[in-house]
């Protein structure tokens, strides 16, 4: 069963992320902050793909992934966000992230992104 770590300061769609992974087979963990986040996958190396919301008031999704890449994780990495600049988009590419979601989508969008991830080794993102 592949883990997925989700990162989202919105406790009900953390919920509902969790929920929709978990009745696909996949084993979700729900955190609502870039440390929390961090913390979860020092403690445990089996999480292969990040699912992270761009807009969070701590610590933007973009900040995560800097942080991410400096401790040399090598996550497959899904950003969601309602609305991306360009800037944005190229920042998340060169970070390594792999897809886009744009809120609102489609479960079956979110669960073929996962599926895609777990079967290949990377995914672009387009500019």
């Amino acid at each position: 069963m592949d883990k997925v770590l989700i990162l989202d300061d919105d406790q009900e769609c953390r919920e509902l992320l969790c929920e929709v992974l978990e009745s696909s087979g996949y084993a979700p963990h729900a955190v609502a902050n870039g440390q929390e986040a961090r913390e979860v996958l020092n403690r445990d190396v089996e999480y292969r793909i990040v699912i992270v919301d761009l807009r969070m008031p701590q610590e933007s999704g973009l900040d995560f992934l800097r942080s991410l890449r400096r401790q040399n994780f090598r996550h497959e990495i899904i950003l969601m966000s309602c609305f991306m600049t360009n800037q944005e988009k190229k920042a998340a590419k060169a970070l390594g992230a792999n897809m886009l979601l744009e809120k609102p989508f489609q479960f079956t969008e979110l669960l073929q992104a996962v599926a895609n991830l777990t079967t290949q080794n990377s995914i672009s993102i387009p500019s």
